[in-house]
């Protein structure tokens, strides 16, 4: 693990413990489950794909409002 993993990992854990919380407040369930994946960092080694899968996660409730 490198210093731009370690780092993209704590940003997108507190963007997932923002989520969870906001989620868990309002019984929302997409803001739920989404701070719950944003917690993947530990699962990913790639600093590329760690980025990718992580704005992908935090663009997910955005644009479920939509649907």
């Amino acid at each position: 693990m490198n210093e731009a993993t370690l780092l993209w990992s704590v940003l997108f854990g507190g963007v997932g413990v923002g989520f969870f919380s906001y989620g868990r407040k309002q019984k929302a369930i997409i803001p739920l489950l989404t701070g719950i994946a944003l917690f993947f960092p530990y699962f990913i080694a790639n600093t590329t794909l760690l980025v990718a899968v992580g704005v992908l996660l935090i663009f997910i409730p955005y644009f479920a409002r939509f649907f």
